[in-house]
């Protein structure tokens, strides 16, 4: 279903992914996929119902709202419900462009293997110095020969 349907975020999909949506569907599905890559799908499958929704309740509300319509058939209680409905659809829209965004934004670019970050380790180097001369003995101590 909503992997038919296009989400405002396809672009930014094939930029980081380098490949259109629907060839990145067939990756996702096949062997050693990118666990960041059928996560990036789902929240694109979340995204583009969401903007369904939105598009959805707004088609609705411009139809009901029709300046050739009835003004009898307008219905005070159904545009509370669609305004609603539309404020969690547009909540939801914003949340999922959220997310997948900042998913995007903390991937690699295509063609960059992300490798661990080599450290170096510190070492101290301490070097102690001889006393310049033996301490004399305690009195009772052994000499040392």
């Amino acid at each position: 279903m909503s992997r038919l349907k296009t989400s405002a975020m396809d672009a930014d999909l094939r930029k980081v992914f380098g490949n259109p949506v629907p060839e990145l569907h067939e990756a996702a599905a096949g062997p050693g996929a990118s666990p960041a890559l059928a996560r990036a799908l789902e929240l694109r499958s979340f995204l583009a119902l969401a903007e369904e929704q939105v598009a959805r309740v707004r088609d609705r509300v411009h139809a009901d709202m029709n300046p050739d319509r009835d003004m009898g058939e307008l219905s005070a209680d159904k545009l509370r419900f669609d305004a609603q409905w539309l404020e969690a659809a547009l909540d939801a829209r914003d949340g999922y462009r959220a997310v997948l965004g900042e998913l995007l934004r903390t991937m690699s670019p295509p063609g960059k293997e992300t490798r661990p970050v080599r450290t170096s380790q510190l070492r101290a180097a301490a070097t102690l110095t001889p006393p310049a001369a033996p301490a004399p003995p305690r009195p009772g101590e052994a000499r040392r020969p």
